[in-house]
């Protein structure tokens, strides 16, 4: 996402004007589903709803919207016979909208602004596009704490943001509304070989990661690429350093039992969404009996992922990261859905 939201801010800069296509409804069988987007300027595609031969019409389409200057939403139906069909074989249909943004218009260039601002500081935010706009921009975000940024926003869809992304009535106008930046963040407990090869993985599929070291030599961001913060802590003294949430998760893989153990005494009492602990099975059976003699019970260790990640019979460091960050994924997936229900 970062990255086609800086092109868009520099093309805009620029006095290029932009359209933003994103997809905003899907059925059946779709290669990419609500949220997806690809940003098409005079100059560079960046992003992508799903490839094939649906992008390179879409591609087509958005620069009609350029030159036309008007918005549209268009319905790609993907089928291989059929009125309308484009010869492909998913079996679903896509709705996608063509979102016109006017390198003139102030609240276009101030939303462009204001998400790369909000994706830098990591604060839980939205996107909105708003779907009755024609000629004009209607491209606003909205963080919980630096409010609207562009087009307004009115106060009653502000009230109905959820975890996934939605088609939102207010006001006379219809918004497709996605998360900019995600609520929760991932915890690392140990900054050794897994968790050098674990943060540039999680951080591509917009998890935010803090390192928690107590190993000054291991508190060089530049061995976590992607990471928000590394943080040198003090074992004995966690909760001096951290505080966790219940949109947030914790990977503890630290260097020994010793570690392991503090770290997951600590992560027990949180509300955490998931706890994910890296180790041999001795190694885990010897932890956990001493938490359960720290007066930790069954429901309590339940809590406790453990081998961490999925079975994929991964082995090396990097294999082993592909494994929790498809776990992740997942948990954060089920999590969002729930939210929603």
């Amino acid at each position: 996402m970062e990255n086609y939201l800086e092109a868009l801010r520099t093309a805009l800069q620029n006095g290029e004007d932009a359209v933003l296509a994103a997809v905003i409804g899907s059925a059946g069988s779709a290669p990419r589903g609500p949220g997806a987007q690809m940003l098409i300027t005079p100059k560079r595609v960046c992003g992508t709803i799903g490839g094939g031969v649906m992008e390179h019409k879409a591609e087509q389409l958005a620069r009609e919207v350029l030159a036309e200057k008007r918005s549209r939403t268009q319905l790609f139906p993907l089928h291989p016979d059929g009125e309308g069909g484009l010869g492909a074989v998913c079996g679903g249909d896509v709705t996608v909208r063509f979102q016109y943004l006017p390198a003139q218009d102030t609240a276009v260039r101030a939303a462009a602004e204001g998400a790369v601002a909000l994706l830098a500081s990591g604060e839980k935010s939205w996107m909105f596009l708003n779907l009755t706009a024609e000629n004009e921009g209607g491209l606003s975000v909205y963080g919980v704490q630096r409010g609207v940024c562009g087009a307004p926003v009115p106060k009653q869809a502000l009230e109905r943001l959820g975890a996934l992304p939605a088609q939102i009535e207010s006001e006379g106008s219809t918004y497709f509304v996605q998360p900019l930046v995600r609520g929760g963040r991932v915890y690392i407990f140990g900054g050794g070989h897994v968790a050098q090869a674990l943060v540039p993985v999680l951080s591509s599929v917009d998890f935010r990661c803090v390192v928690l070291e107590d190993r000054a030599e291991f508190c060089n961001p530049a061995l976590f690429p992607g990471a928000e913060e590394v943080r040198l802590i003090d074992m004995k003294r966690i909760g001096d350093f951290v505080q966790v949430g219940p949109e947030d998760f914790i990977c503890i893989m630290t260097r020994g039992h010793a570690d392991d153990f503090t770290s997951e005494v600590f992560a027990l009492r949180t509300p955490a969404r998931y706890i994910g602990l890296m180790g041999s099975r001795t190694k885990v059976a010897f932890v956990h009996e001493k938490l359960r003699e720290a007066g930790f019970t069954d429901a309590d260790l339940a809590r406790v992922t453990t081998p961490i990640g999925l079975d994929i019979q991964s082995e090396t460091p990097a294999e082993i990261a592909v494994s929790i960050a498809a776990q992740l994924i997942c948990v954060r997936a089920q999590s969002d859905r729930q939210s929603q229900a």
